[in-house]
């Protein structure tokens, strides 16, 4: 073979190129970029999946002050959520709330946990959400202490007074009436503020108040079974017949009212009471500490005059002591006589009688017998006035010995009671009005007609008497007085200084001096010698010359 040179000869000197499989699990790239940010994406999603939180319905009476993506869910002023939804219920009585929360609020939602709209408010002598005029409303939260998961929740129209686990306990109050009272109204313990009023409405039956209040630590633990509550709220003045008596709490008191609570020395020792523990509620503090009666004596008195100013709470009285109070005044028909009558019914308090004999307690019938022997011996009730300036009755008990004897009656009844009855006497002011009435009936009688008359006669029959002197009697009166006047001027001249008759009598006088002088210097000497009535006068030495 000849060997070729040139060009192609060159050509078949190059190695030849093999082309190779192209691989089906290779991979190009450029997609690597898009498999990586769908990688994240995904990551994110599932990452925003995770980590979202719950949500939640809450119903509202109205949408005031709430906007869909503005306004925040908090609690204790962090951020738990968002609203992302407000709505109208299907039957429009009220507003469904939608809001997105923190992933951490999932167990947070329990059936006792509380939302509520914060507002700018003032309730109980208290102002709350200021802020809000600034930054808008927000949801409040208040988580609950329930185990039992919740989604769906009814808010507050009103915030709590009180936060879930706040130290302190709740009672339950009984009042005939809320006063003044208001949601969130302090409660005081010593003019201490100790806590608020959580809640109020009617008793089951609607015949008064139930106050729910919270008592926070530590002063819950002076609240025991005996302690009292009473109003506090505004200026409590009391006029009686001790006098006038002014208590208030505090300035706040004044304006939006409060309660009060305080424990009795006796009762201070005993355990706290248990939490929901229900008390009754007085109207002041002097009716709160008042001592309780356990042993109670119902009684009964009938009074035909009027009982205005008596009223349910004034006291028995018996010579100064309380012994009772009235319970109840009401007028009750006496058929037999038909007659209007007063009843009152009264609780007596007989342990406040010391009796000597102190031995066991004495039965209702063993009672009943000594109060009927006490009214034998004259023990009866009247009613006397309390106070001039408000004209208050009160009952007084006393022993009249005077009075009528009686019986206890038993036969007017009220609402089917049989409680013993206790005579009454007339007040003293009823008895001076009967006897000013009498005395008005006699001069009423009396027959002021005739004797005004009669009277009339008299004076005429002495004016023409006066006319008969003035014409009669008179001229010689006067006649005899001028020759009176005559008289005394004669017996004037004769008694003058240096007149004969004057001189005379001068003479007469001395004369009669002398022989005064004389007969005193007889009686002397007859007192030193009596023997001279005798032997009559014994002559002198001295003039003897013996």
């Amino acid at each position: 073979m000849v060997e070729q040179s040139g060009p192609q000869g060159e050509l078949h000197d190059l190695p030849q190129a093999v082309a190779a499989p192209r691989s089906r699990r290779s991979l190009q790239l450029v997609w690597l970029i898009p498999i990586v940010a769908a990688l994240i994406g995904g990551w994110l999603a599932v990452k925003s999946i995770t980590d979202r939180g719950p949500t939640v319905t809450i119903a509202f009476a109205t949408a005031e002050g709430l906007e869909t993506g503005k306004t925040k869910i908090k609690y204790k002023d962090v951020d738990m959520g968002l609203v992302t939804n407000v709505a109208l219920a299907p039957d429009t009585s009220h507003v469904v709330v939608s809001a997105e929360l923190v992933k951490e609020a999932r167990r947070y939602l329990v059936e006792d946990t509380r939302f509520w709209v914060v507002r700018p408010r003032v309730s109980g002598g208290t102002v709350t959400g200021i802020g809000t005029l600034l930054s808008g409303s927000y949801i409040g939260m208040d988580i609950g202490l329930s185990k039992t998961p919740k989604e769906q929740f009814t808010g507050l129209e009103v915030p709590p007074i009180v936060n879930t686990g706040e130290p302190g306990r709740t009672f339950v109050l009984h009042s005939d009436h809320a006063g003044s009272l208001d949601v969130g109204s302090p409660l005081y313990f010593r003019r201490l503020k100790a806590g608020q009023i959580m809640s109020y409405d009617l008793d089951k039956g609607g015949n008064g108040i139930a106050v729910k209040v919270f008592v926070a630590a530590p002063y819950d633990k002076f609240v025991t079974d005996n302690t009292r509550f009473w109003h506090a709220s505004g200026v409590d003045i009391t006029l009686n017949s001790s006098g006038v008596t002014i208590n208030t709490q505090s300035a706040v008191s004044l304006l939006v009212g409060g309660l009060a609570f305080e424990t009795p020395a006796e009762s201070a020792d005993q355990q706290a009471a248990a939490a929901d523990t229900e008390f009754r509620l007085f109207a002041n503090r002097g009716e709160a500490m008042r001592n309780p009666e356990t042993d109670v004596m119902k009684l009964a008195m009938v009074f035909e005059e009027s009982v205005r100013g008596l009223a349910p709470g004034a006291e028995i009285d018996f010579r100064g002591v309380v012994m009772g109070t009235v319970t109840r005044v009401r007028p009750t028909l006496d058929v037999a006589g038909k007659n209007f009558r007063i009843r009152v019914a009264a609780d007596f308090f007989p342990r406040r009688f010391r009796a000597r004999d102190r031995g066991n307690r004495m039965t209702n019938d063993q009672r009943r017998a000594l109060l009927a022997g006490m009214i034998a011996n004259g023990l009866r009730a009247q009613l006397r006035t309390s106070s001039l300036l408000t004209g208050q009755l009160y009952v007084a008990l006393d022993f009249f010995p005077a009075a009528p004897k009686v019986k206890p009656r038993k036969d007017v009844r009220l609402e089917d009671d049989d409680l013993p009855e206790i005579p009454v006497v007339k007040s003293s002011l009823v008895q001076l009005q009967d006897a000013i009435t009498a005395i008005a009936t006699k001069v009423q009688k009396f027959p002021l007609e005739q004797v005004g008359t009669d009277l009339q006669q008299t004076l005429r029959g002495a004016s023409k008497l006066i006319d008969q002197i003035d014409k009669d009697l008179v001229p010689e009166l006067r006649t005899t007085l001028a020759e009176v006047r005559k008289a005394v001027e004669s017996a004037d001249q004769v008694l003058k200084p240096g007149s004969p008759l004057s001189q005379d009598a001068r003479d007469a006088m001395r004369e009669v001096a002398r022989a005064a002088a004389a007969f005193r210097a007889l009686a002397d000497y007859l007192d030193r010698h009596p023997e001279a009535l005798i032997s009559g006068k014994r002559a002198d030495p001295k003039e003897t010359g013996k």
